[in-house]
């Protein structure tokens, strides 16, 4: 028995009913609505598609007006406290100073954050002459507000971008508000944005870039090519060019877009709908917008970096000669190409930065107690070297000044007249002052007018290769073009140099000896100036081959990424990413006048990211498994649309943070701050979902509370974020984890303490506590009283000190010998090029602290006394510390200003240097 279902009735031709409603227009069935939420796009997104996908109401922009404000309120209060420098100030203030003067440094970190600082301090009429040299000094005629300006105001930027980007993920107003109050109350990121520090651009270009590139995957599901899909993508390849130009971590966010480009260019891949020629034409367009844009864009940087360091400075050490040959002051002459017995030269060094073999009328202090030799990264007569024949000749001597003209080739055995001195390089079985080892011999020179030398003076010259486009480089000694070694005749070692300077008595240059396992590398020289009194006019000349800017670009790169590993070195406030997501530590900035800036992040909102972090990573780890088990989740339109947003957060995380896992270099809190962007995002993420279900007041309801919770511990932790007053007892109760380690016995005991300070309080001597960063200083009290900020002294030179700032070298006797010492009488040439007396530097300090302590300059500083260190030649590339200053004893003599002179200069009068010795060694006469 078979039985038929009577159908309802259909309704009138023209009726309507609630039962039978009119079907709109943007109606979306099951399968519809199930491939629009794989998109992203929610309910009624078919049709009228915004610019970007960004559907906000006109009540949400006048919130997110009223936001910025707020944001601009937090960011911008008390921008002129303190009014001296803090913390990494100390390096990208002298920076802008640089740029002002044209005057060529080096940095670990892309141009684009220093030029936009250097250009609000050039606006506001900087003149670049204030030294920033030290934590806490006070600036004197520096826009300084203006300066820290830029920061503060790309840090408010970024709080309205995180707004919008979160509606861009079509995430509710509610979790997009949360997420912008978030980053306005986080301390961490309003600590950092208050400073002339790179950090803020940095987070912000991050931001900026997640917010282009969502407009962009909007844009391209809804249709593709169109003016607005070309708009969004070419901004966001000029987005990545930006923060890839500000520091060498927006090369992550580089990677967090390349990735997302990778999985769409995979789907279109399986689309069969798309042909493999519209599949080409997305390529390419990805391709040109996403690499070459932001190539292009980061190549400009360097060269508006390039056009405005045009002259010499005191980072030129770190490039090669024809590097340096591009800077107005560094040009050369030509000089003659091929080398003879005869021949006058200065020979350089190749791995060092190229310092000069040099030699002047000082002796070592002990070993051999003959002249010194050096390595000198600066020109000077004292280079000046004449080569001789060692060998005989047709039953005689090779005489320059009478036989024929003949060249240096490969092989040939010779000597080495120091043109000043008359002495001849010379090696032998006595120990280097510093590289106390068998392997290695002093190197010295020795000799007398008149003397012929002995077998000690003879070196075999063995060319290790020419220049490409000159065979006959491969041949003989050829100026420029022929890298060659010196083979010490008698005991086999190699004439050899390395980073390892001097002492005081050596004028900190450095150390050349003769080793018997020589590294390649350190092993090699070649002639820099030649001439010859027999070569005519007309002889072939040669000169550096200049690089243009490409080859400029890539030894920079080269640089900046040998400098970036080098930084190895253990530092007080560093710290490894294992602490980051749990804030076991922050950075000290400052410390002055019973106040100080930590940088500390929002407790509330930090551990809320780490674990929001957790949960979806949990999550997904679940669906994965359930999906092994046959479970459909990813039919459900709210999983797949979660899964898209939240797995596109938590890759940028990822990629913003595990990386730094790889480096062995030093790091930082703040290095996880673009991380910690994503990881707010995320967590509003997990929020939107988990309130879904929930009423829109209720909603509202509890985020409120969450947002007055997280602006309720930015204000309990304010005073370290803005420098404000603080009493001990509040400092202590704010410890919240025992890692903490902010300096609370420098806060008075209670409020009206800071009232009856009539006047500032004393500052001490800026003390950096271990390698610099964080550097503090401690008012009124002696310095091992100060919790967590005393100084410890370091013995060997550190990677983040201060490279560029090339102080005059220092007098041998600059300072007193030590009871009982005898003191050598004071140097009778008048050609000592490299030991002039040196100015002093003292620290900054208030109009009435006491002359108790003196700074030496940082470049003194990065000397090791004791003979186990090993000091760099020339300091490491400035990366974001500063450099702890070495405090002198208060019976240390004063010394002499070299009154404008270069160090060293040659055909200084013995007159003059009766007056400076007059003047260090009155009792002694000069003597």
């Amino acid at each position: 028995m078979s039985m038929r279902a009577r159908r309802p009735a259909s309704p009138p031709l023209g009726h309507t009913s609630q039962r039978f409603p009119h079907r709109k227009q943007d109606h979306l069935d099951a399968d519809e609505r199930r491939a629009a939420a794989s998109l992203g796009l929610g309910p009624g997104q078919k049709k009228a598609f915004p610019a970007g996908g960004i559907r906000m109401t006109s009540g949400e922009w006048k919130l997110l007006v009223f936001i910025t404000l707020v944001a601009a309120a937090v960011r911008l209060f008390r921008l002129s406290r303190p009014n001296s420098v803090v913390f990494d100030e100390v390096h990208f203030g002298k920076f802008a100073s640089k740029y002002i003067k044209t005057q060529y440094f080096v940095d670990v970190h892309p141009p684009l954050a220093k030029l936009l600082i250097t250009l609000a301090a050039f606006v506001f009429g900087y003149d670049g002459n204030f030294d920033f040299k030290d934590i806490a000094k006070v600036y004197d005629h520096v826009p300084y507000v203006a300066m820290r300006m830029v920061p503060a105001v790309l840090g408010v930027a970024t709080v309205p971008i995180a707004y919008i980007t979160l509606r861009a993920l079509d995430c509710r107003a509610t979790t997009a508000l949360m997420a912008a109050l978030f980053v306005t109350f986080e301390n961490a990121l309003a600590t950092q944005s208050r400073f002339i520090l790179l950090d803020s651009p940095l987070v912000f270009f991050t931001a900026l870039t997640v917010l282009l590139w969502t407009g962009f995957c909007n844009e391209d599901k809804h249709k593709a090519f169109t003016t607005g899909w070309w708009t969004w993508l070419a901004l966001s390849g000029l987005s990545l060019g930006a923060v890839s130009s500000c520091k060498w971590v927006g090369l992550f966010t580089v990677a967090t877009v390349g990735l997302s480009t990778i999985k769409q260019l995979w789907l279109l891949l399986g689309d069969l709908r798309v042909s493999p020629r519209l599949l080409m034409r997305h390529f390419m367009a990805r391709a040109l917008c996403l690499i070459v844009v932001p190539i292009l864009f980061y190549m400009a940087m360097f060269e508006i970096h390039f056009l405005i360091l045009e002259n010499s400075g005191d980072g030129d050490g770190f490039m090669s000669s024809e590097f340096q040959h591009t800077l107005g002051g560094k040009g050369m002459a030509d000089t003659y190409a091929d080398v003879a017995l005869g021949s006058v030269v200065s020979i350089r060094h190749v791995n060092t930065q190229g310092g000069y073999l040099h030699s002047h009328p000082h002796t070592y202090p002990g070993g051999s107690k003959q002249q010194q030799v050096t390595l000198y990264p600066h020109r000077d007569d004292n280079n000046n070297w004449r080569v001789e024949n060692a060998t005989v000749l047709d039953d005689h001597f090779f005489n320059w000044e009478t036989d024929p003209i003949r060249p240096v080739t490969d092989g040939m055995r010779i000597k080495l007249q120091h043109v000043n001195t008359e002495k001849r390089l010379h090696s032998h079985e006595i120990r280097p002052p510093i590289s106390d080892v068998d392997f290695q011999n002093e190197v010295s020179a020795y000799g007398m007018k008149g003397f012929p030398g002995d077998m000690n003076d003879d070196w075999i010259l063995e060319i290790d290769h020419g220049s490409g486009g000159d065979r006959e480089s491969w041949k003989r000694l050829r100026t420029l073009r022929t890298q060659f070694k010196l083979k010490h005749a008698l005991s086999g070692c190699y004439l050899f140099s390395h980073k390892v300077k001097l002492p005081e008595w050596g004028f900190e240059q450095q150390e050349v000896t003769c080793n018997k396992n020589a590294v390649r590398e350190n092993s090699l020289w070649y002639v820099e100036t030649n001439t010859h009194q027999m070569l005519p006019q007309n002889a072939p000349k040669v000169n550096y081959k200049l690089p243009g800017f490409f080859g400029k670009f890539i030894e920079l790169q080269q640089v900046m990424w040998r400098t970036n590993a080098g930084l190895t070195d253990r530092h007080a406030y560093d710290s490894r990413p294992d602490a980051w997501p749990r804030l076991l530590r922050g950075i000290n900035f400052w410390v002055k006048d019973h106040r100080q800036i930590y940088l500390i992040g929002n407790p509330i909102i930090w551990w809320m990211s780490t674990l929001a972090v957790l949960i979806y990573a949990s999550a997904r780890g679940l669906l994965i498994l359930r999906e092994k088990r046959g479970f459909r989740d990813f039919d459900n339109t709210k999983v797949v649309k979660y899964d898209h947003l939240c797995g596109f957060l938590f890759m940028g995380w990822c990629l913003h943070y595990l990386p730094f896992y790889l480096m062995n270099r030093q790091l930082f809190l703040h290095h996880y701050l673009p991380a910690l962007y994503f990881a707010i995002l995320l967590c509003c993420s997990v929020f939107d979902l988990a309130t879904s279900t929930l009423k829109a007041r209720v909603r509202f309801g509890i985020a409120a509370i969450l947002i007055a919770i997280a602006i309720a511990t930015f204000s309990h932790f304010s005073p370290l974020t803005y420098g404000s007053a603080w009493t001990k007892k509040e400092c202590q109760d704010a410890k919240w984890l025992k890692t903490w380690d902010f300096s609370c016995n420098d806060f008075l005991d209670d409020y009206s303490g800071y009232a009856n300070l009539a006047t500032p309080a004393r500052s001490a001597v800026p003390v950096r506590p271990q390698g610099g960063r964080g550097a503090a200083v401690v008012n009124n009290k002696p310095v091992q009283d100060a919790e967590h900020t005393s100084s410890v002294i370091m013995q060997a030179p550190e990677p983040g000190r201060d490279a560029f700032a090339q102080e005059p070298v220092r007098d041998i006797k600059s300072a007193p010998p030590p009871p009982g010492q005898q003191v050598p009488p004071p140097p009778q040439s008048d050609e000592i090029s490299s030991d002039p007396p040196a100015p002093a530097e003292p620290a900054a300090k208030a109009d009435d602290e006491p002359e108790e302590k003196k700074a030496v300059p940082e470049a003194e500083a990065e000397t090791a006394p004791p003979k186990a260190a090993e000091p760099e030649t020339q300091p490491s590339p400035v990366v974001d510390q500063p450099a702890p200053p070495v405090v002198k004893a208060e019976a240390e003599a004063p010394e002499v200003p070299a009154q404008g002179k270069p160090a060293g200069p040659l055909g200084e009068d013995d007159a003059e240097a009766a007056r400076i010795a007059q003047e260090l060694y009155p009792d002694e006469g000069g003597q």
